[in-house]
């Protein structure tokens, strides 16, 4: 597995599915990301997402009845390594373009265009759709599982 290479200069942007691997601890995914928490809560860089992480993430527990899961996940949201950008009306335009532009889903449009309105340095996922996005860093993390074998 190859090492996930953090840029300390901005923020790190993760995808909903990295805080879903991170809090359920899906391998090898959790072992990929843990070195960017211990960063993140040294204060090397900020972890930022979209607000709409917050639904995305949190649906399956609330489906399933999992109150673990969701307790971590709301711990996470609060802590303080995380910012979580509220989607204004700029930030809606901006997906809109890219959705446009690009053909993303809604909620991934919007994942990009606070990626790119926030400045973020790298953006993680496992979605290889965001390469799709001009000026978006993407790292994927099933490149780097990839990369080992």
């Amino acid at each position: 597995m190859g090492p996930l290479t953090l840029h300390t200069q901005g923020p790190v942007y993760l995808d909903a599915n990295g805080f879903i691997y991170s809090v359920e601890r899906v391998e090898p995914y959790r072992t990929l990301l843990e070195p960017m928490w211990r960063q993140a809560r040294t204060g090397e860089f900020d972890v930022v997402s979209s607000d709409i992480t917050v639904l995305e993430t949190l649906v399956k527990p609330l489906r399933e009845g999992d109150e673990v899961v969701e307790t971590l996940l709301r711990s996470m949201f609060d802590a303080h390594e995380v910012g979580l950008i509220p989607a204004t009306r700029e930030l809606w335009e901006d997906a809109a373009r890219i959705r446009a532009n690009t053909g993303l889903k809604t909620p991934d449009a919007l994942h990009a265009a606070t990626a790119l309105q926030t400045r973020c340095t790298l953006f993680i996922s496992n979605d290889t759709d965001f390469r799709r996005v001009a000026g978006l860093s993407v790292v994927i993390l099933d490149d780097l599982v990839e990369a080992e074998a």
